[in-house]
């Protein structure tokens, strides 16, 4: 520490000459500049350094009993950092080397020492190790930044391999280290077009991406994530990508469309139902008159009668189960394990998987998770999907998965088919009331699944591929 200008040094040598040489030389060529201070024992030089007060230390290899390898073990021991210069003998090339190793900052040959020799070893060690310490803060405020950081950091090499990775990266993606560090960035990735535009983008002109992808954790979960990656260093090709979780925040968004949808498709319901009944009941009304009445003698008279009075009543009962697919009906809500209510769903499914010859595969996270539910109308709820998911699929030819686990106060459940899966373009419409592939389907099941997951505050989303199945991801929230 240079008070008023001056630089400290201690000088630790069992020689008093060599003191008075050393400080004779420093004082020709810089004569304002330092202050030596000489302790001339091993013990002496202990507990002088364990104040910390000097910028400096000069150090004699040979120290009666000990030597300055131990001096500099000692500061080692004490966790102090600080420049040193070893003083050792001409030709010992192995202590320069084992000092080197020990700490030291530099040495100097005692019978080669001259003034300008000695000042300019002081000044380069001094600052060099000014230099080194402004590095080692820089890279311990980096270092910190990394480990403490929310957001996911990568970092990844030439062939985009991923070299290092911080704890929040861990977390998010379900890995752990040694594994992690066995892939690739692709191998994040859940959508193969995403990758290939990903790696395009990244090693462009430019460098640079900024996009929302979709990532798939070590246990096959979906993310919804921001990645911002860069070439952080270009000589060692080394790339930088930080990546942000927006799952929750998109199952909000996402949670909020699906209500305002329902209510909207809700009103329509009624509204329809209101248009559609009252014509309805007066055609009916007519159609009973016109029975009676046997205004005509036409024998297919009463035919057509029956058939108008049998579709006006179709269609009321239609009219009916839009109204009840659609209502937020009262549910009898308790508190009920997802695990339990999954198995008996599919006990009630076993016939019709039996019978298709179906495979099951079943992974529930244990301890079961409670949640707030209506037994008979969630599993009801459950049945419409296993039960699409076996009739998409061929008979003797086919696996249902069904996957619960628990994550950030909300449990989830996967059910997973391997059947024909379902066009793009039919996705978005899905849930919609009456529509259905099925050539004798009213299209209101589904409609119906998704009134009930809403009412229980829960959420559905599906993903489909032609050829490769669908998946079914729901969720509830926990009872707290």
């Amino acid at each position: 520490m240079a008070i008023n200008g001056k630089t400290h040094i201690l000088m630790v040598d069992d020689d008093e000459d060599d003191f008075f040489l050393v400080n004779a030389l420093l004082q020709d060529i810089s004569p304002d500049q330092y202050m030596l201070q000489w302790v001339s024992s091993y013990r002496e030089a202990l507990a002088v350094i364990e104040s910390r007060a000097h910028d400096l230390y000069l150090v004699d290899y040979r120290l009666g009993s000990h030597t300055g390898i131990d001096v500099l073990h000692h500061f080692r021991n004490l966790g102090y950092k600080a420049p040193v210069i070893l003083f050792t003998g001409k030709g010992d090339y192995h202590i320069d080397k084992e000092a080197m190793q020990a700490g030291a900052a530099d040495y100097l040959v005692k019978s080669e020492i001259t003034a300008v020799g000695l000042e300019r070893a002081i000044r380069y060690t001094l600052d060099k190790f000014t230099h080194l310490n402004v590095i080692e803060k820089s890279e311990k405020r980096y270092f910190s930044i990394f480990e403490k950081s929310n957001d996911a950091i990568l970092l990844a090499d030439s062939e985009h391999k991923i070299v290092a990775a911080n704890p929040a990266a861990m977390r998010l993606l379900r890995y752990e280290e040694v594994t992690l560090y066995n892939h690739y960035l692709s191998n994040l990735f859940a959508n193969e077009d995403q990758i290939k535009a990903f790696i395009a983008q990244l090693c462009s002109d430019k460098g640079v991406v900024q996009q929302e992808y979709v990532f798939r954790t070590h246990q096959g979960q979906l993310l919804d994530v921001i990645v911002n990656a860069s070439l952080l260093d270009e000589k060692k090709q080394l790339y930088l990508c930080i990546i942000q979780d927006v799952t929750e925040r998109k199952r909000k968004e996402q949670e909020k469309q699906q209500h305002e949808k329902f209510a909207i498709t809700g009103r329509i319901a009624r509204l329809v139902a209101h248009e559609v009944r009252n014509p309805l009941t007066n055609i009916l009304l007519a159609v009973s008159e016109l029975k009676t009445a046997e205004l005509t003698d036409t024998p297919d008279a009463h035919l057509y009668l029956d058939i108008m009075e049998r579709n006006c009543h179709r269609i009321n009962q239609l009219v009916t189960e839009l109204l009840e697919s659609t209502r937020m009906s009262e549910l009898n809500m308790l508190p009920q394990g997802l695990n339990v209510l999954i198995e008996k769903t599919m006990q009630l499914a076993a016939d019709r998987l039996q019978l298709n010859n179906i495979q099951v595969i079943k992974r529930l996270e244990e301890p079961d998770r409670q949640i707030m539910a209506d037994e008979d109308k969630l599993i009801i709820a459950l049945l419409n999907i296993i039960i699409n998911g076996i009739e998409a699929m061929k008979a003797g030819d086919g696996t249902l998965t069904i996957d619960s686990w628990y994550e950030a106060d909300r449990v989830f459940v996967r059910i997973t088919d391997t059947g024909s899966g379902i066009p793009p373009e039919n996705l978005a419409k899905l849930f919609e009331p009456f529509f259905t592939s099925k050539t004798k389907g009213t299209g209101l099941g589904l409609t119906a699944t998704q009134n009930i997951i809403l009412n229980h505050k829960g959420t559905v989303n599906v993903e489909s591929k032609l050829g490769a199945g669908t998946s079914f991801l729901i969720s509830f929230p926990v009872v707290t």
